[in-house]
């Protein structure tokens, strides 16, 4: 029930209700819940932080990409609305989105199983602010799932930006067949304590933690290979263990990776190094098959 919690009865306030996407109260309808976007999509993955500059963008280009070279059908939908940095990310920041019959949005393919949507293909340069309230944000995020044409989905990566706000709230509203989220988080302890925070907050809108990464774990010196605990390690793996949901895997730290962002070519695609298999290629690989192994069962 709306509100309803085991010490409490329900108040009817829908709108304002942490668990009201999986509400079956009638009095749900009659409060004017939006009901869900009409799109073919079997799985959507919320990728989310609870502080900005973990890496959380970095981990949905490479999980998008990584889906599409499986095979699967994939969308990537960028939600960073006031700071978009998957178009960067994919090397696709001179594209604009367009539309065939004037109605529906085209998103830009990058292969032929991965479409990207992002707020930057809507600006008229990189450096354009976008200045929006609450009701304009939701307005485009329904539009960006439902007006889109996305094909037949396997898997919608949403890319959110960090924190608990409008466009995670409304997301999770609309979208249809949320799988879960994927909490991003680097070792030291302010971002383990905010990532402590989203998790908390995925369970109170009643979904699925699909697991904790800890990205920046460690780094690889570009010299030598070995491993340093630069920020510390293992701060996400504690935190996932306190409070009960999966832990994915670390990602070091890694220049690689830095470039490889910088250049629009997710990391995941650059398998060899100068001395053979990266190692921080197969960190990133081990962590995004413990993800598939959550979602696949």
């Amino acid at each position: 029930m709306a509100g309803k919690t085991p010490n409490q009865e329900c108040n009817g306030k829908c709108a304002s209700c942490a668990t009201a996407n999986n509400c079956e109260d009638p009095r749900k309808a009659a409060a004017g819940l939006p009901e869900k976007v009409n799109m073919d999509v079997r799985h959507v993955i919320l990728v989310l932080s609870g502080k900005g500059g973990v890496g959380k963008s970095t981990v949905a280009a490479n999980l998008a990409m990584s889906l599409s070279n499986r095979g699967y059908n994939t969308g990537l939908l960028d939600l960073d609305i006031h700071g978009p940095s998957i178009a960067k990310m994919m090397g696709i920041e001179d594209k604009k989105l367009s539309s065939l019959d004037g109605k529906h949005i085209d998103p830009v393919r990058i292969t032929g199983t991965l479409g990207v949507v992002s707020m930057a293909f809507l600006l008229p340069d990189r450096n354009t602010p976008v200045i929006w309230r609450g009701p304009m944000k939701i307005t485009a995020i329904r539009q960006f799932l439902e007006d889109v044409t996305w094909g037949s989905l396997d898997y919608l990566v949403v890319d959110l930006p960090p924190g608990t706000g409008d466009e995670v709230l409304t997301v999770a509203q609309l979208a249809p067949n949320i799988e879960g989220a994927v909490i991003v988080t680097t070792p030291q302890d302010v971002a383990v304590l905010d990532s402590g925070k989203a998790i908390n907050f995925v369970e109170k809108i009643g979904l699925r933690v699909l697991g904790v990464i800890e990205n920046m774990s460690g780094m690889i010196c570009p010299h030598c290979g070995e491993e340093i605990d630069l920020f510390g390690k293992g701060g996400g793996k504690k935190a996932a263990e306190e409070l009960g949901v999966p832990f994915l895997g670390g990602i070091p730290m890694d220049p690689e990776m830095r470039k490889a962002g910088d250049e629009g070519r997710p990391f995941i695609i650059r398998k060899q190094g100068s001395s053979g298999e990266n190692t921080t290629w197969k960190h990133v690989d081990e962590v995004l098959n413990n993800l598939l192994g959550q979602i696949q069962g």
